[in-house]
């Protein structure tokens, strides 16, 4: 898992969360306080990640599948739209196009809960060792598939290699085509506080929708994640989520009321802890923070490449190392190698398959991670190798 730990400010954050116990959805009029902060921490995000705060909104969700989830509700309801179908009153008509290269499963999942069903997508070819949508094959695609309007889920950060999609291009081809551009960036979104990496995402300013997680790289306590959408589809959003059977609640386009904007009509006030992150660490402290993982991961790859028995799936690109065992026998060997750093209980690391093959991922996103953890790591590993080398030889005497 790419999972962060928590903040000292974020976890005092989470617990006056508890304490105060808000229901956190209207601005005004039957709401309190804590909408008002939720407005003004998606503020101090988009500022984070340089995104322009007079183009976007955002709300507080579970994590990045709620937050996937919202995107593409609001990007289904925006496809309908340029088919003439109100899709959040009649249904999905059968017509849908969605594009993706390498899809994060809770995308794909978001695409069942939605109805739009999870194999309805079509894949676009992604380049020799990358992850990331093939520009000439996908305009050729288009070229071929006429003017229809589509979804394009792309990748800000995929989770086995950190490769991302040239937004650059993707928001050249916005002026050519018409589609609803969603971003999964759930921990890739933190490139943008690196001065050596926001290159990755330059163009993504002109996406409809964009996922990021707070319980990644903010280091917040489970469960936070964000969603942003372009201030222009908010007559979209409402359709999509208001609860218009409760005129109680008023006019949700004169009445900001995060009920009709998001999945919940229960919201705990997820936002106080990240707010309390941002006020305390600022965006200095998370570039310093997102800087050292990138930097550890970058360590971590070129020692795992020096230690015997193991080699890198693919280059570590920002902060997660793919790598694999050098035996051939590793579909077997991986899970004993897991098995023993688990009963060692020092190293965490998952498996995953690469390009058909079996693979082991670490990511680096926590706020306290130091070059001592990066020993303990290769320390572990080596040890992991030569037990269950032992082991095999072992059994097959």
């Amino acid at each position: 898992f790419v999972q962060g730990g928590a903040t000292p400010a974020s976890i005092a954050g989470d617990w006056l969360t508890s304490v105060f116990d808000q229901n956190t959805q209207s601005v005004m009029g039957n709401g309190d306080i804590s909408a008002v902060l939720e407005l003004h921490t998606i503020k101090l995000l988009l500022q984070l990640f340089d995104l322009p705060v007079d183009a976007f909104m955002g709300g507080m969700v579970t994590g990045a599948t709620m937050s996937n989830f919202t995107g593409l509700a609001v990007g289904r309801q925006w496809l309908g739209q340029q088919l003439g179908v109100d899709i959040a009153r009649t249904g999905i008509p059968s017509n849908l196009k969605v594009f993706a290269a390498t899809p994060h499963s809770s995308a794909i999942k978001a695409m069942s809960m939605l109805g739009m069903g999870s194999n309805n997508i079509t894949l676009i070819p992604t380049p020799e060792g990358r992850e990331c949508i093939d520009t000439e094959a996908f305009e050729k695609i288009l070229e071929e598939s006429g003017s229809d309007p589509f979804i394009l889920i792309s990748s800000g950060g995929t989770v086995n290699t950190v490769d991302y999609d040239d937004m650059s291009f993707i928001a050249a081809l916005k002026k050519k085509y018409n589609f609803w551009w969603h971003i999964d960036a759930a921990f890739g979104a933190f490139a943008a506080c690196s001065t050596h990496y926001n290159h990755l995402l330059k163009g993504w300013e002109g996406a409809d929708s964009i996922t990021v997680d707070c319980h990644k790289w903010l280091n917040v306590p489970y469960d936070s994640a964000v969603i942003f959408t372009r201030k222009e589809h908010a007559q979209l959003q409402v359709q999509t989520f208001q609860n218009s059977n409760a005129p109680y609640l008023g006019d949700p386009m004169q009445q900001f009321n995060y009920l009709n904007f998001v999945p919940e009509n229960s919201r705990r006030f997820r936002a106080l802890p990240a707010w309390f992150s941002l006020m305390a660490y600022g965006k200095e402290g998370y570039t310093e923070i997102v800087d050292r993982d990138i930097a550890l991961a970058q360590e971590l790859g070129k020692r795992i490449a020096a230690t015997e028995g193991f080699e890198l799936a693919a280059p570590v690109r920002l902060n997660t190392v793919c790598f694999t065992l050098t035996n051939e026998n590793r579909q077997e060997l991986i899970p004993q190698l897991l098995m023993f750093l688990r009963k060692r209980g020092k190293l965490f690391i998952t498996p995953t398959v690469y390009k058909s093959v079996t693979c082991l991922r670490a990511a680096l996103v926590n706020w306290r991670t130091t070059e001592k953890d990066i020993d303990i790591a290769v320390e572990e590993l080596k040890m992991a190798y030569e037990a269950i080398s032992q082991s095999k030889e072992l059994h097959y005497q």
